[in-house]
């Protein structure tokens, strides 16, 4: 039992230790709103795709569609939704690579 209680103390004055200077500090706000701002990126992303590549057929239907001759007016059904999310896609994928290559360059200064 001695061992046990030695152990359990020598556990928690490893975890109540001091601060160390060269560690960094977290906030738990900041770490809360990037898991927010990283949810809503993911949701965004997946709301793109579903959109461009699931709605109403999904944009290759439409493509397909293009090349079959025998194609009736409701192979085209949600085309706008689907080109607009190609379109926001690309834009998204876009914003998010200049965001990288930002923190890149910041990071490559330090």
């Amino acid at each position: 039992m001695k061992k046990l209680l030695d152990a359990l103390n020598a556990a928690a004055e490893w975890l109540d230790a001091g601060d160390d200077s060269d560690e960094p500090a977290f906030d738990p706000v900041h770490l809360g709103s990037v898991l927010i701002a990283a949810l809503v990126v993911v949701g965004a992303l997946y709301w793109l795709l579903w959109t461009t590549f699931v709605y109403e057929g999904g944009i290759l239907s439409k493509m397909a569609a293009l090349a079959n001759t025998n194609r009736g007016p409701e192979a085209f059904d949600g085309w706008i939704g689907n080109a607009s999310g190609l379109v926001l896609t690309v834009f998204f994928a876009a914003a998010l690579q200049s965001v990288f290559k930002q923190a890149a360059r910041k990071a490559a200064k330090r």
